[in-house]
């Protein structure tokens, strides 16, 4: 805080190309870098005094002339000097063309235009010159502001507008107050010193805050790839919501209640629970939400009937009228996607519904001896006090559709691509139809419990209102690249929207997944304690690592890898379908076995050949949802042979052991 004093030890850095750096000695080895001019002393980096030596050698501290934002600029001889030429190469790119050269990204985009999103001047050519694989590489030497503008330029064609216009010090243009913290006394240098980690988890990206700003006139939609920031989105809207009426009420919820739980702990971070913002916010999971109401209607929890007891009522139902010809799959199917998704009460009904995504077509003949089964099926779960999550759902949407004071100002769902139909007219139903009522975050892509529908059926109407995120901050771009291998490049659902999976970019680089098979699920084993031991040498935490399984019978073969292995219990194990929302900067998928992705039960208890299609497509996606946890390291095990889905991922699978 006073840079007269004498104990700093100060020593200019002769070879850096700034003169204002200087050297503060810590103690005999760590260094700080400091920028020291009249006005002020900047604290800039901090390492062992070689390297730290070497930072400052390599960069300059100046005001954009462009943008005016105070920005940290590599120098870029020095980095050539440095920089390995397999890691640095899209200037020898551009000089020897391939046969097949990758088309330059920014080539059209002039100085000024660069110039205008924050690129440093000696840096032009090289941006021109980049193509897709050159850019990453490049990006990481560029200030962030001018490589995520680049970004949105690579995914959508057009470069985003100047944040603000110049600002007479440097220091407070918000690109600069991106990565500089101005400090005026001891005070304030305490609190940015205590600056939660968790605020981060929270983060807001510039490309993000548009769809967390716009207000929507009617039902409004964000899709996106996995870690695009869609939850973080949902968060966001529902803080601001808040904060602009002292007297909404708004509810955010999602799939499952260890989503809810997640999202609740980020709302905390960025909202305190003092201000007042957070009490007015309910988080729930979709069942969760529905349960409390239902018992506040009825004064009891809902008794829900297992599949078990829906498969013996249904076949109790079926031999009571002789009904012929029909499996006891298909009647537990049709009831569960169809009677009971659609809350078919009548005949007529059945008679008329469409029955989407069904291939078994069913004439009038067909469904007339079929109604009698689920009539009595539905009679006989009444008189024993049962009811199911969809009944529960439509029961409540009829109830709330005739009140006119509804629980709720504004409903936000996330994991909205795995809503049903009953919990989306549930949903729908809880707030006023109106500016910002209805809000759904989610992806086709990771859809793995629900079949497609028209949501603008059910008065769900976002035509006009979808948006689609296109930058990935969870996940490296080489193990979204391979992960985006197994689904379409367009996912099209059955209102005609399309989420279009070409463009999207991850803003940073990584390790090649691996495939590895082996013959016996013991070298699988020890391949996978080997991995992790490796990680966790290189600085990995246990707690940073998770390993999925198709089935939770699985879950003891991941667990018998990480016998020995100090602080084991810290690695999360479990099934595929419990990895929605979670995130690791390491991930191994075990098992991916022939007959367990896709599982061979499930593909046995298809009821028609639509379901088929439609279970091939679901496992396809919950190794989709698996693999796009990881952040920096992904590994995929089989035992031979392998599954299938594995020959999609970009490199064949190597083949490991005897």
């Amino acid at each position: 805080m006073d840079p007269t004093g004498n104990g700093l030890q100060l020593h200019r850095i002769d070879k850096s190309k700034d003169p204002n750096f200087w050297s503060a000695r810590v103690n005999r080895d760590v260094r700080l870098i400091v920028h020291k001019t009249g006005e002020s002393m900047l604290v800039a980096y901090v390492d062992h005094h070689d390297d730290a030596y070497a930072w400052a050698e390599r960069r300059r501290i100046e005001a954009h002339p462009r943008t005016g934002a105070v920005q940290i600029v590599e120098v870029r001889e020095r980095v050539e000097d440095v920089a390995p030429p397999e890691q640095f190469d899209f200037v020898l790119l551009a000089a020897s063309a391939p046969a097949a050269p990758q088309p330059q990204l920014f080539a059209r985009l002039d100085d000024e235009a660069l110039l205008s999103v924050g690129v440093p001047t000696d840096w032009l050519a090289d941006v021109r010159a980049a193509t897709e694989e050159g850019f990453f590489a490049l990006a990481e030497h560029l200030p962030a502001e001018a490589s995520e503008a680049l970004l949105e330029y690579a995914a959508t064609g057009a470069l985003p507008p100047p944040t603000t216009a110049p600002v007479a010090d440097p220091f407070t243009h918000p690109d600069a107050l991106r990565r500089i913290r101005p400090i005026a006394d001891q005070d304030e240098l305490e609190q940015a010193l205590a600056f939660p980690w968790e605020k981060w988890g929270v983060f807001l990206h510039p490309s993000q805050r548009d769809l967390t700003d716009r207000a929507f006139a009617g039902p409004a939609r964000v899709a996106g790839s996995a870690g695009t920031g869609k939850t973080i989105v949902a968060i966001h809207r529902a803080v601001r919501l808040a904060r602009e009426n002292p007297d909404a009420r708004i509810l955010l919820a999602s799939f499952s209640q260890p989503l809810a739980d997640a999202m609740a702990r980020k709302l905390l971070v960025l909202a305190p629970e003092t201000g007042g913002v957070v009490p007015r916010i309910i988080t729930a999971s979709f069942r969760g939400i529905a349960e409390q109401m239902y018992q506040l209607e009825h004064g009891v929890r809902p008794r829900i009937a297992s599949d078990t007891l829906l498969r013996e009522r249904l076949v109790e139902a079926a031999a009571a009228v002789q009904l012929r010809g029909f499996s006891d799959r298909f009647l537990l199917s049709e009831w569960a996607n169809v009677i009971d998704a659609w809350g078919i009460t009548t005949f007529d009904a059945y008679a008329s519904v469409q029955r989407m995504g069904r291939k078994r077509r069913l004439g009038p003949n067909q469904r007339e001896r079929l109604w009698p089964v689920f009539e009595a099926v539905r009679s006989a779960l009444t008189a024993e006090r049962y009811t199911t999550w969809a009944q529960v759902f439509t029961d409540l949407a009829a109830a709330l559709a005739e009140r006119s004071r509804k629980p709720f100002d504004h409903v936000i769902l996330d994991e909205a691509q795995d809503l049903a139909p009953a919990e989306l007219r549930f949903f729908a139903a809880l707030a006023p139809s109106g500016l910002d009522a209805l809000f759904l975050a989610g992806d086709m892509g990771q859809r793995i419990f629900q079949h497609p529908y028209s949501w603008a059926s059910l008065g769900v109407d976002v035509r006009g209102r979808s948006q689609t995120l296109k930058v990935c901050y969870r996940t490296s771009q080489q193990i979204r690249q391979a992960a985006d291998h197994l689904l379409p490049l367009v996912l099209r659902d059955v209102d005609g929207l399309e989420d279009e999976r070409r463009g999207i970019v991850s803003v940073f680089d990584g390790p090649a997944p691996q495939v590895e098979t082996f013959a016996s699920a013991e070298e699988e084993a020890a391949h996978v304690q080997r991995a992790v031991l490796m990680w966790i040498e290189d600085g990995v935490e246990p707690h940073e690592i998770g390993i999925f399984v198709r089935t939770p019978e699985l879950v003891s073969r991941a667990r018998a890898a990480l016998a020995g292995i100090f602080r084991a219990q810290a690695v999360t194990t479990a099934p595929m379908n419990l990895a929605k929302g979670l995130e690791f900067r390491a991930v191994i998928v075990m098992a991916c076995d022939e007959g367990v992705l896709p599982l061979d039960e499930r593909v046995a208890d298809a009821a028609d050949e639509a379901e088929l299609d439609e279970i091939y497509e679901t496992e396809r996606r919950l190794l989709y949802v698996a693999c796009t946890r990881a952040r920096e390291h992904l590994l995929l095990t089989a035992v031979r042979p392998a599954s299938e889905y594995l020959n999609d991922f970009e490199s064949p699978p190597s083949v490991s052991g005897s």
